[in-house]
């Protein structure tokens, strides 16, 4: 007989059987349903009775009775928007007013909403009492009206004596009132009429739990929960109490229990964020944390742990964000204030963080953390006589505390009071069971050179630390002061030894090195310790640095390459990297990178302004302002920012807004030098000359001290034609600071006032003492093609070469200098600057006239000149140089055209006369 199935015959008994299936449930009617949602609710399974009321409206949607189970199994998950939904669905199917209207005003107050329900219910209240009265008091509680709340409830009880949950919700207000003991009270008398009622239960709990008796609270939450197994609230604060014991794994147990209550739970999730933030299982938290706020971007305690989450991580400036949040509508937690003020000091805001802490300063508060705040804030403020006043005010409270000395004894020091300080360190150090003490004293020693007395003290704590790297190092530190180079290498390598990823003292032994000049000793300690820590940040950077000493800059980038490609995630490599590739004009790599770590650190202000400064290294001028925009965002009240802002747009010649830029960057920081050059040049661009200079000479007043204000007005008079008046001013700013800008201006200055003799023996004797600096290497090529000595120019520049091949400015320059003595390398050099830099419109503009001046490739040179002219549309010369182009390519109009538009702006250039006569020849 024949085992093989017939598919067809198969397929259609599968399918009659699916059919009998589907007929079986359609038969289940909706009143059924609701019947087996009944049981799971006695059960206390409020999940499968939400399935069996979700499946019973599938059947008939006008089930009344089944949308009022519907929205309370909601009010039982707390999910107060779900339940108003359902529970008016049920009032609009005429369902019965006494059981809808507590519900309803539930259902608003979960969703904070108290003012709906007065309004909502105030028909239903005048002939209810019972649970609505108590949700009206609730309400009415909730808008500040407590006394309107004691006199409803009082209205109730006369009503109904012995009703539990009217005895409860007394109790609540008398604990609001401060009334701990009649609350209890109360707490018992509704326990003594009803002693298995999950609310009097969980009311005595709770009174338990602010008295931190957790043991009986945690056993009076374990009688709610026998009570009603399903009690969700009573797991959640029952977790809360034992994670705040250390008690982690029964924690968890509660809150899985809650989780298979309510499973998407709100609360339950933020109690698990909660969990894992004290167990530092960030990564968790943060997951949790993100959830809630998804969901409830309001809820105040999420915020708040949002905020603690963020610090912790090194995410300051989020953690800046959430706590501003938390701190607006809960101003009193001082918890938040410290947390706030420790974030604002992290980015140096202390004017900010003292404001932070001054409503909590206020009294005599028993906080000996705020006061040591305060202190802090006060020492990064550099006001030492404030920082010791609260450090004093700290250490009082808690006179034990050496850490606390240790602080108010640098305090000391820090204002000049040398043998107080001294005093409160060495205080600190008998007080002390760490090495932690004593090496700030002996730090202080050793910053007093008094290396005796440091040496005394780490020999103290050698003998109490022996194996201690840290006061190993120390010993070196010390053995350098007193000039035992031998001694010190010895203690850095027994410090390094000890512990082999403890970075410091293998770098104080390159440091060593380098001061005895071994570089080639220095390069192999470092490279002994990236053996055994391959990805050391702090390594592969001081590899760089030496590199970059060696003016080997390949090598630089390559080690700063390895430390970001080791540690792709840490900001500070890619920091770094980024700005040596800006320094080194590999430009996109730089906008690569920055994009890329912005991405996954949105919120980081380095990177926002790393990524602005390598949009405007691309040209990209839009891009980085909108940056730079994120970024004023991030950092409301960094004036530099506004001032990065204002040049931007003046390049994108908008004037109106840079000055509106300025001006708010002097609101934020009226004594910024910066913008107040900012604001003087801007005025001088409007054509403001006496303004401008009046600025200048306000500069100088606030900032006697300061070169700029001279070099700002300097710089105006020689835009004015006024080179005599300007040199003075630069001669001033030259003797306050030994600038080569400086110096740079008063040559030009003197070349200016017909004083060349003076200028090029000043340029000379700048160049050899400082030979190798370009900024003066550079003007003295200007000098030289500025009095045609271009033979002159091109040796100048051929000597510059050597050390920057690559640099297109230098190549441009010497291109331009042999095309003018007739030299052969004149296109193969203006070839190798455009390789160099092809966006340039200068670059293009010599490339293009050497290939027009030697009759090369003439519609080449015009597609150049014609990219040069858009990029610098100002420029006279390059649309002269166009307009030579397409006159050659027998383009007679567009060379009308284009030099008619050079000489329209009567701005003198060099080619000025040789455009006078190509127009005259196209006319």
């Amino acid at each position: 007989m024949s085992h093989r199935v017939n598919k067809l015959a198969l397929a259609t008994m599968v399918a009659a059987l699916s059919t009998g299936l589907v007929a079986c449930k359609k038969q289940e009617s909706s009143e059924t349903l609701v019947a087996q949602a009944k049981q799971y609710q006695q059960k206390g399974d409020i999940n499968a009775a939400m399935i069996q009321l979700k499946n019973a409206l599938l059947a008939n949607p006008d089930d009344a009775e089944a949308r009022f189970m519907l929205a309370s199994a909601y009010i039982e998950n707390g999910d107060g928007a779900a339940a108003e939904k359902e529970i008016r669905r049920a009032i609009s199917l005429k369902y019965a007013s006494d059981k809808t209207a507590p519900i309803l005003a539930r259902a608003l107050l979960l969703q904070n909403q108290p003012q709906k329900v007065l309004d909502e219910t105030a028909e239903e209240s005048k002939k209810m009492g019972g649970d609505l009265t108590l949700y009206r008091a609730e309400a009415l509680l909730a808008l500040g009206k407590r006394e309107e709340s004691v006199a409803l409830l009082d209205q109730a009880l006369q009503a109904e004596p012995k009703n539990p949950l009217l005895l409860a919700a007394k109790g609540r207000l008398a604990k609001i009132n401060g009334d701990e003991e009649g609350a209890m009270r109360l707490a018992d008398e509704a326990l003594a009429v009803a002693p298995q009622s999950p609310e009097a239960l969980m009311f005595k709990a709770d009174l338990l739990r602010v008295q931190r008796k957790t043991d009986e609270a945690i056993a009076q939450y374990d009688k709610v929960i026998a009570a009603k197994p399903n009690h969700r609230s009573a797991h959640i604060e029952k977790a809360y109490l034992e994670l705040t014991a250390g008690q982690y794994d029964k924690a968890q147990a509660d809150l899985d229990k809650a989780k298979k209550i309510t499973p998407g739970s709100m609360l339950v999730t933020y109690t698990q964020a909660l969990l894992d933030f004290s167990q530092n299982k960030n990564s968790a938290a943060q997951e949790s944390v993100q959830k809630v706020l998804r969901v409830a971007p309001d809820h105040m305690p999420t915020i708040l742990l949002a905020g603690a989450l963020a610090l912790r991580m090194g995410s300051v400036q989020q953690a800046e964000q959430h706590l501003r949040k938390y701190l607006e509508k809960n101003p009193d937690n001082v918890y938040a204030r410290k947390m706030l003020a420790s974030a604002l000091l992290k980015t140096g805001q202390s004017p900010d963080a003292l404001s932070v802490l001054t409503p909590a300063l206020k009294g005599d508060s028993d906080d000996l953390q705020v006061y040591a705040l305060a202190g802090e804030t006060y020492m990064q403020a550099r006001d030492f006589n404030k920082a010791s006043e609260y450090f004093e005010k700290a250490s009082s409270k808690a006179p034990e505390s050496a850490g606390l000395h240790v602080q108010l004894g640098i305090s000391k020091l820090q204002k000049g009071e040398e043998a107080k300080g001294m005093a409160e360190l060495e205080t600190a150090v008998k007080l002390d069971k760490t090495p932690q003490a004593g090496m700030v004293l002996a730090r202080a020693q050793l910053a007093q050179k008094n290396f005796d007395k440091a040496a005394n003290t780490v020999a103290e704590l050698e003998k109490k630390f022996p194996d201690n790297e840290v006061v190993i190092e120390l010993k070196g530190l010390v053995q350098v002061g007193k000039k035992d180079l031998a001694g010190a290498k010895a203690s850095f390598e027994k410090a390094a030894s000890l512990k082999p990823d403890y970075y410091s003292a293998t770098g104080n032994l390159a440091l060593l090195a380098m001061a005895e000049k071994k570089p080639a000793e220095a390069k192999a300690a470092l490279q002994r310790f990236l053996d055994k820590n391959k990805k050391s940040i702090d390594a592969m950077t001081a590899m760089a640095a030496l590199s970059a000493m060696e003016k080997n800059v390949p090598e630089a980038t390559r080690w700063l390459e390895l430390a970001q490609t080791e540690n792709p995630d840490a900001v500070g490599p890619a920091s770094r990297l980024i700005t040596q590739y800006l320094s080194t004009n590999q430009q996109q790599k730089a906008l690569t990178l920055a994009r890329k770590m912005l991405a996954t650190n949105p919120n980081n202000v380095e990177l926002m302004e790393l990524l602005a400064k390598s949009q405007m290294a691309n040209k990209d001028t839009d891009g980085a302002l909108e940056t730079y925009s994120k970024l004023a965002g991030a950092q409301p009240k960094n004036a530099a920012v506004q001032v990065a802002i204002a040049n931007l747009h003046m390049m994108l010649k908008n004037p109106t807004a840079a000055e509106d830029d300025i001006k708010k960057a002097l609101q934020l920081q009226p004594d910024y030098p910066v913008a107040q050059i900012a604001y003087a040049e801007l005025l001088f661009n409007k054509k403001q000359v006496d303004q401008a200079l009046a600025q200048a000479r306000a500069i100088q007043k606030k900032h006697p001290e300061a070169a700029a204000g001279y070099l700002v007005e300097g710089d105006i008079l020689m835009k004015t034609g006024k080179p005599a008046q300007a040199l003075p001013l630069y001669e001033k700013s030259l003797a306050m600071a030994k600038s080569i800008d400086s110096l740079t201006r008063v040559i030009n200055a003197q070349r200016a006032a017909g004083k060349n003799a003076e200028a090029d023996k000043r340029l000379a004797q700048a160049i050899q003492q400082f030979p190798k600096d370009a900024r003066l290497q550079f003007l003295q090529v200007e000098l030289s093609l500025r009095d045609k000595q271009y033979k002159q120019a091109a040796e100048q520049l051929e000597a510059m070469a050597k050390d920057a091949p690559n640099n297109p400015a230098v190549l441009n320059n010497l291109a331009f200098a042999y095309q003018q003595t007739k030299d052969s390398r004149a296109l193969a050099t203006a070839e190798a600057a455009y390789k160099a830099a092809n966006t340039e419109p200068a670059i293009m503009d010599t490339l293009g006239w050497i290939l027009v001046e030697q009759g090369g490739d003439v519609k080449r040179a015009t597609q150049l000149l014609q990219q040069a002219s858009t990029k610098a549309p100002q420029s006279s010369e390059i649309r002269y140089h166009l307009a030579m182009a397409l006159f050659k390519s027998g383009d007679k109009a567009g060379a009308r055209k284009e030099v008619e538009q050079a000489l329209a702006s009567n701005a003198p250039f060099s080619k000025a006369d040789d455009a006078r006569a190509l127009l005259k020849q196209l006319q």
